[in-house]
């Protein structure tokens, strides 16, 4: 089925004359000019803008979704291209009514004015995974109810077999393939994409992303009615707010568009360091603005996480960015593991410099952060450096971020506006509350061991004891004796260890009872 599936997407490419992208490569432009003739008989009434859109929502989700994200990198890709695939932001055909309610009516097993009081039969937005529908229930409350396409499980299946074809091929025929992990980075996006297939992990996000913003002041995020919400079908209050992409209306309800990308930028490295909790599809049409400046989170399907030692690694290397430390960029990077650990730091420094040095003391306008990134992969394999797949996800909203932050405020140094904020962070990492909230953690591991430290001792005592039992040369005797001296070393330092942990107890338990 993957072949048919492959023949198919030939057929497409063909079909909406997409051959003229390929112009990077002689040989390739060649082959482009003969495939032109061979099918001159196709239309030319479309602009490539448009052909480009209508081949991705004939293709499906997946590739809809590289749309979305070559919408917000305008500085990569000609604008006339770059506004047409916006529309796939929140503008794919969408599924007809029927569909909605027999999906409505099948989660629930009732008829829809059971559910509802009104239900507006024209979808207010359509996705590539979903489409949105106004409605009211049955005690007045406005809702957004969220419905999933039909057969989409199916269509994202196929999808996913496909790019790991395509992954498999790569890692054979292009040098770089296994470095670059292509079938772990599929994984990773398929991961992210189940939880769109499910629209009670969909609740669940927008839920504890909401618990995160709870005071509101940045961000706001819908309320989740958990009695409506199923697999299929998922409803939240209804929101009301400007797309954060219609730059010109929020000038003239007066929004500052000045702080709102800087508001975008801090709300973006909040999620990521203090939750490690972060919403990973930010494009456009998933953002909208409130009438009082705030951002509302839209479409909670895919969303990322950190481990402490990613989150840590990656504050790290941002502030000697920053501070322009490419000595601890190159350590950080083989301390990591991501660069083998007989990589010259002398040489990967001077590297690294070399790609970053130039984006300092810049607007953002000035800089092309996908030309930055393309940079340091050609530099990357110099070094065999491996990609993250864990990190994909942070990487693609990173790009997201970029791209809202260019079109909102060209003059917004991206650099100088989350300095001051990762620097609060790694104090804070480091400062005396974090080790008392790391207490805090272990207290009860602590609590349940200390008990059992004399037995444990015991037995590592008689251990060593039984050991050593056996008849023993004039060499053994010594070495015995030795071992014994390090034995009560040990058995003071174990000692020392219960004290202080026995300390670090009351102490935390008296901090507790305060």
């Amino acid at each position: 089925m993957k072949y048919i599936r492959l023949i198919y997407i030939i057929y497409i490419l063909l079909k909406y004359r997409l051959e003229e992208f390929i112009i990077f490569n002689r040989k390739l432009n060649l082959l482009a000019r003969f495939i032109s003739i061979i099918f001159f008989f196709r239309p030319h009434n479309k602009n490539r803008g448009t052909r480009l859109r209508l081949a991705l929502e004939n293709l499906g989700p997946i590739f809809v979704k590289f749309g979305q994200l070559l919408s917000t990198r305008r500085d990569l890709i000609p604008l006339d291209i770059a506004d047409e695939l916006a529309l796939l932001q929140d503008q794919v055909p969408p599924f007809p009514y029927k569909d909605a309610e027999k999906i409505i009516t099948g989660s629930y097993g009732k008829s829809l004015d059971k559910i509802f009081k009104s239900f507006d039969t024209k979808p207010i937005a359509s996705a590539s995974v979903a489409q949105v529908h106004f409605a009211t229930l049955h005690d007045g409350k406005d809702v957004a109810v969220k419905i999933l396409r039909p057969n989409i499980k199916h269509v994202i299946d196929k999808d996913i077999k496909l790019l790991y074809l395509i992954a498999r091929l790569l890692e054979l025929i292009w040098s770089d393939g296994k470095r670059l992990r292509p079938r772990e980075v599929v994984a990773e996006f398929y991961k992210h994409v189940q939880s769109e297939l499910n629209l009670m992990l969909d609740a669940a996000n927008c839920s504890r992303l909401g618990e995160n913003f709870k005071d509101k002041k940045l961000l706001i995020v819908p309320e989740v009615y958990w009695d409506f919400c199923n697999e299929d079908v998922m409803v939240m209050e209804r929101m009301h707010g400007t797309p954060i992409s219609h730059v010109e209306t929020l000038r003239k309800k007066k929004i500052n568009i000045k702080d709102l990308a800087r508001n975008g930028v801090e709300i973006f490295f909040t999620q990521v360091f203090r939750d490690s909790f972060f919403h990973a599809d930010m494009h456009p049409g998933n953002i909208q603005v409130a009438d009082d400046g705030r951002y509302i989170a839209m479409d909670f399907g895919i969303m990322g996480s950190l481990s402490e030692n990613d989150k840590n690694y990656l504050a790290r290397n941002f502030l000697a960015f920053f501070k322009r430390d490419y000595h601890d960029v190159a350590l950080a990077h083989i301390e990591s593991g991501w660069v083998p650990k007989d990589t010259s730091i002398d040489e990967f420094e001077n590297a690294i410099r070399s790609v970053c040095e130039p984006i300092f003391n810049k607007p953002l306008k000035e800089i092309s952060f996908g030309r930055l990134l393309i940079r340091l992969f050609q530099t990357s394999r110099r070094f065999n450096m491996e990609i993250q797949p864990q990190l994909t996800m942070l990487q693609k909203t990173l790009l997201n971020v970029e791209g809202l932050g260019r079109n909102l405020d060209p003059d917004l140094d991206l650099w100088e506006t989350a300095a001051p904020f990762l620097k609060k962070y790694m104090s804070e990492q480091k400062g005396i509350k974090h080790i008392i909230k790391s207490l805090k953690n272990e207290f009860p591991h602590w609590l349940h061991l200390t008990p059992k430290l004399p037995r444990l001792i015991h037995e590592f005592l008689e251990k060593s004891n039984s050991q050593n039992k056996n008849v023993m040369t004039k060499d053994d005797f010594e070495s015995f004796l030795k071992s014994q001296r390090n034995q009560t070393r040990w058995f003071k330092i174990i000692i020392t260890f219960i004290g202080i942990t026995l300390l670090v107890n009351l102490v935390i338990l008296f901090y507790f009872i305060k």
